[in-house]
């Protein structure tokens, strides 16, 4: 899992009523190749069920710790680091992500009247009623119910009672078709219930009127009995899955909470897959190279061929200085995964790292695969566009830094790069025409920002 720079948290009255005043570009999405491959294996069954065909949707990790899903457009669902935090099987994501694909199916977030403004479509968030803890409770909390609800109907986008109760009957449907239990997503409602009364919100008589979804207490009613009848309802979850689930979930749990917090939660006392794996998280977080070393060497022995065992071990030498040890777990990793983007990713880095020219050739064509692969890498690109520098190639690694400024929103930046590479390459070639393409995109970008201001 890269680094990343974390975004200030929401404010958490919009978290609470379920919308977010940051779109989903401007929020920082966590990107790791175990996680990714497990989020795609569990939707798999469902995106077919959807009949959205295999491969055309993409589930996304964002990094924020609120209990959330939501589609924002296009074919995406994005999902909460929060929301894996407080599931205890994939069963309940399953269900999440099932529910996330009939509002995609429905065209929810292309018929919504604030669709444009691609603020994010919330769907499990806390009920808005549930705002009354944070605004104090009783008239203070209708107060806050009604100027939100205003509000949405402006800027934000807001679904209606209808559309979240025909995403609930198609993701059953899908969960169904997929032959996955509705358990699991029942029992995410119920976690969801248990919010709301953490928050101190008690459904009252005519709430549902103010609220944008159906109450909690209706939905869980309404898919229980529509799951019992179901013959999945009975059929256990996938174990390989679940397996999958924890240890993804004690990774993601380990790189973002607290030291102190992943140690409590798994003690020393526990030496299982998941548990180490949060461990050296939280070791490497602290730069306590031995004790993590010693955690990924434990479970590099319980499994020497798994690639994201020997992925995590190459990173934490590779970010402790120890580039040219890193080579070895992190080379083996990639042809392990069969050459996964991410993992090659960071082998080109610890290629380039070495500061060994003779290393720089074998970077190049690790890094040109990688991005051939998975575009939407910008720290690809800029290893990259310093490969190309470093072989003297400079056309090319201004072409790389303008694919790495526009996915990062640096427009004036990007514009300047693909002119720059441009003028260097052959005209007519495919990176000359990429580099016009980034040009145009980077000018009609800086052409809207100039008049919305």
């Amino acid at each position: 899992m890269p680094k990343l720079r974390f975004p200030a948290t929401l404010l958490a009255l919009l978290a609470l009523v379920g919308m977010s005043a940051v779109p989903a570009s401007a929020q920082s999405i966590l990107r790791d190749a175990e996680t990714e491959a497990l989020l795609k294996d569990m939707a798999a069954p469902l995106v077919k069920a959807s009949g959205l065909g295999a491969g055309n949707v993409d589930i996304v990790l964002v990094n924020d710790s609120s209990v959330n899903a939501f589609v924002a457009g296009g074919q995406a669902v994005y999902v909460n680091s929060g929301l894996i935090d407080e599931a205890d099987t994939a069963a309940e994501v399953q269900g999440v992500i099932a529910h996330e694909l009939g509002h995609v199916t429905g065209g929810h977030a292309v018929l919504n009247l604030g669709g444009q403004s691609a603020t994010n479509i919330s769907l499990l968030s806390l009920l808005l009623g549930a705002a009354a803890a944070a605004a104090g409770g009783g008239e203070a909390a209708m107060g806050v119910i009604m100027a939100g609800q205003q509000a949405a109907m402006g800027k934000y986008l807001a679904y209606n009672r209808s559309q979240e109760a025909s995403a609930d009957a198609a993701g059953a449907q899908y969960l169904s078709s997929a032959g996955i239990s509705g358990r699991g997503s029942v029992e995410f409602f119920k976690k969801l219930q248990n919010l709301e009364f953490r928050y101190g919100y008690r459904p009252q008589d005519g709430d549902e009127f103010y609220s944008s979804h159906p109450l909690t207490a209706d939905r869980i009613a309404t898919l229980q009995d529509t799951y019992e009848k179901d013959p999945a309802w009975t059929k256990p979850d996938d174990p390989l899955i679940q397996k999958r689930f924890l240890r993804a979930k004690a990774k993601l749990y380990g790189f973002l909470a607290a030291p102190r917090d992943v140690l409590r939660k798994y003690p020393l006392t526990d030496n299982s897959v998941p548990a180490r794996y949060a461990r050296a998280y939280a070791y490497h977080r602290e730069s306590q190279f031995d004790l993590a070393r010693k955690e990924t060497e434990a479970l590099i022995a319980a499994d020497p061929d798994d690639p994201y065992f020997l992925e995590l071990d190459g990173q934490i030498l590779l970010e402790a200085g120890k580039a040219a040890e890193a080579m070895m777990p992190l080379r083996k990793a990639t042809e392990l995964s069969g050459n996964t983007p991410l993992i090659a990713t960071l082998f080109g880095h610890a290629l380039i790292a070495t500061e060994d020219p003779a290393n720089f050739r074998e970077a190049q064509e690790v890094l040109r695969t990688a991005v051939a692969r998975d575009r939407e890498n910008p720290f690809a690109w800029y290893q990259l566009g310093v490969i190309y520098a470093a072989n003297g190639d400079m056309p090319r690694a201004y072409l790389a830094s303008a694919e790495q400024q526009v996915m990062s929103g640096r427009m004036d930046d990007a514009l300047r790069s693909a002119q720059a590479a441009e003028a260097g390459l052959k005209e007519g070639t495919p990176d000359w025409l990429r580099a016009q393409d980034i040009e145009m995109q980077a000018r009609a970008e800086l052409e809207r920002d100039k008049k919305r201001r």
